[in-house]
């Protein structure tokens, strides 16, 4: 071993790079810009795998530093650890939760309280992962959402110095080159679990740390490659490989989209981009002209904390604005993020961290616990929000009265896993998204207060997934497979009835508007015939479709089957609960008295007509909601007597009332007398 490396201290640090400060700069800057201004860079969240980059080749380079040294100490890698992310996260939370008791509402603070706790724990991304489907709240209604990616990176170090360490000791009896083997063997597990599920499971791989192991490695692999470097490389190879590592970059910003199935393979422009960029070393002419100069330098000395603050303020401002802020006050956002920052990392992180004092990483740690007692006080509803008035208390509780699946039995049928209720002799398949999913609590309601007369009961749904053949929507790919295997299932013998319904309205309520501004229509509803795409909207695919679903009942009921088609409710901004809430979230927030009752859309109605034909047509029995939920001049409940509202959100009835109102579904879901 090498003299110099045996004098190295526990933690070896790695010579400053301003190049490297430059590259967190690019990083933070994307992310922040496309937060703001999502428009002007698309592809701006690949930020995250930028820092993932960096982050896995800094620490590992400390690790493998001290590993080559005197040891490597846990208890110092940890205390450093602290001194370094607690110093500007404690502010941020708290502040946070402080703006959150003023602004927002009851609901919205309980769910800030989790992810307080969970934030102050470490695990906000598998909270989030746990939250993540159809009915997750908006990202952006979420102030400390972006905090998953520091979780992701906390939890890589825990394992990760155990991980080097046991492989460190080994490489006597391994070989000394094996430690890239080992370190390449969990970047590619990593690599083929994040490409090989994102499609069937992209929540999943978005927040889990297991598909997110190779970014960070990768860094690592710049680490050891850089430890076992003996001769630099030339100045040409250098050059070239920060021009193509910021080349990459570029590509991963104007062509990777929150459409994308991401990370997947995409992921591989900015994560290789990065890579390029640290390995080409500091003394590139873009490495010190661009990366290092002054101004990215600087960005990149308040990246962190620039960071954290720049989502609570964007997302706060859009809560109180009640959607996107104008462009003025995302960039006043924006220019307080920075002032912010710059103010967290002069007078908080840079004096702590130069501070021999022991103490401090004590204070710390209590603070971070604080955060956690407050958090777990707010989701346990012993801190209430300052917006807890009873009226609005009953209107925000509507967004989380949801009943589906409840009790129900999670069971496979034709290759895939739905939920079963009931035991009647009569057996009965559900098929659509979740307007037929939101009538599972009357089929709970009926299995309690009369279990022998509820059929036997198959809810094969899936959000946003019509069950209409030949409908396919890019972002969801597994809909179709689904669907396919359902429709067998429906033909097969273990099936006697179907019931078909969606959010008819969501589909074909889309008037003269153009087409998508992608030219073939990927990421939106259209019918396919063939190799040739018929868009829903802005093209013809709306009569295929009901063509479409006019020959499914058709076919379903040559096999034999009783077939029923739910209609349409009514939805619309004018049915979410929150729309009837007046004032402004500074000041003061009331429930005036509203009408009970709205009047249906004509679009509506004529969807509804024409759904109710196709029943007819094809021998199919209409289960009617608007028979119950509209009266003879058109107008339609939103509100029940008391003005409590009927529906969760502005397309889907309340589990509540679906329990004791939605009477008409009883037809198709209990046993013939």
């Amino acid at each position: 071993m090498p003299p110099q490396q045996q004098e190295l201290p526990h933690l070896a640090h790695p010579k400053y790079r301003p190049d490297i400060d430059g590259l967190r700069a690019v990083a933070v800057l994307a992310v922040v810009v496309y937060h703001a201004f999502p428009e002007a860079v698309r592809g701006g969240f690949i930020g995250v795998d930028i820092f993932f980059v960096i982050s896995g080749y800094l620490i590992s380079t400390i690790i493998f530093g001290s590993l080559a040294g005197s040891g490597f100490s846990y208890g110092e890698f940890y205390a450093r650890r602290i001194r370094r992310i607690l110093p500007a996260l404690l502010p941020v939370m708290a502040a946070t939760w402080v703006v959150g008791w003023y602004v927002l509402l009851s609901d919205e603070f309980r769910e800030l309280g989790k992810h307080l706790l969970a934030s102050a724990g470490f695990v906000s991304n598998l909270a989030l992962w746990n939250e993540a489907g159809y009915f997750d709240t908006a990202a952006e209604s979420k102030p400390l959402l972006h905090l998953w990616s520091l979780a992701v990176e906390e939890q890589f170090y825990i394992f990760w110095p155990l991980f080097l360490g046991l492989v460190w000791r080994a490489r006597a009896s391994l070989g000394r080159n094996k430690l890239t083997w080992w370190i390449g063997i969990a970047a590619g597990l990593s690599f083929v679990l994040n490409v090989a599920t994102i499609h069937r499971h992209p929540e999943a791989v978005f927040y889990s740390p297991l598909s997110r192991i190779w970014e960070l490695a990768a860094g690592a692999l710049l680490a050891h490659s850089a430890l076992r470097l003996t001769t630099p490389r030339g100045a040409i190879n250098s050059e070239v490989r920060v021009l193509a590592g910021l080349v990459l970059i570029g590509l991963g910003l104007y062509f990777i989209q929150k459409e994308k199935t991401f990370p997947g393979w995409w992921a591989i422009l900015p994560v290789l981009g990065a890579c390029l960029c640290i390995s080409a070393g500091p003394l590139t002419w873009l490495g010190r002209n661009l990366l290092g100069s002054r101004v990215f330098v600087w960005f990149g000395l308040i990246s962190y904390p620039l960071y954290l603050w720049h989502w609570p303020l964007l997302a706060y401002a859009r809560i109180v604005e009640n959607g996107m802020p104008t462009a003025a006050i995302r960039g006043g956002a924006v220019v307080a993020a920075i002032v912010l920052a710059w103010l967290t990392y002069r007078f908080l992180e840079r004096p702590i961290r130069k501070s021999n004092d022991p103490a401090i990483v004590r204070w710390l740690l209590i603070g971070m616990v604080t955060l956690a007692v407050v958090g777990t006080a707010i989701f346990a509803r012993l801190i209430p929000a300052r917006n807890s008035d009873p009226t609005l208390q009953a209107i925000a509780s509507a967004s989380t009265d949801w009943g589906y699946p409840d009790t129900m039995q999670l069971v496979k049928r034709g290759g895939e896993e739905i939920y079963k209720i009931g035991a009647g002799s009569k057996r009965v398949l559900l098929l659509g998204d979740s307007h037929i999913e939101q009538y599972g609590p009357r089929a709970v309601e009926l299995a309690r207060a009369g279990p022998r007369q509820l059929a036997t009961l198959y809810f094969a749904t899936r959000g946003s997934c019509p069950a209409i053949p030949h409908v396919f929507e890019d972002r969801q790919p597994e809909c179709a497979e689904r669907r396919d295997r359902m429709e067998a299932f429906a033909r097969s013998a273990d099936v006697d009835a179907v019931v078909i319904g969606g959010c008819w309205a969501c589909y074909f309520d889309v008037g003269d508007q153009p087409a998508p501004p992608s030219a073939s229509g990927q990421d939106h509803y259209y019918f396919r015939d063939g190799d040739a795409r018929h868009l829903l909207r802005g093209g013809d695919g709306v009569e295929r479709s009901l063509d479409a679903l006019d020959a499914f009942l058709k076919s379903l009921k040559a096999a034999g089957k009783k077939t029923y088609l739910v209609l349409n409710i009514p939805v619309g901004e004018i049915f979410e609960p929150k729309s009837m809430i007046r004032g402004s979230r500074l000041g003061t927030l009331a429930v005036p008295s509203i009408d009970p009752r709205v009047a249906l859309t004509a679009s509506q109605k004529r969807i509804h007509d024409r759904l109710e034909q196709i029943a007819v047509d094809s021998g199919a029995v209409v289960l009617d909601p608007m028979a119950t939920l509209c009266n003879s001049d058109g107008k339609c409940l939103r509100t029940d007597a008391k003005g409590i509202p009927i529906y969760k959100d502005l397309t889907h009835l309340r589990a509540t009332y679906v329990r004791q109102s939605a009477t008409f579904m009883d037809e198709a879901i209990t046993q013939p007398n």
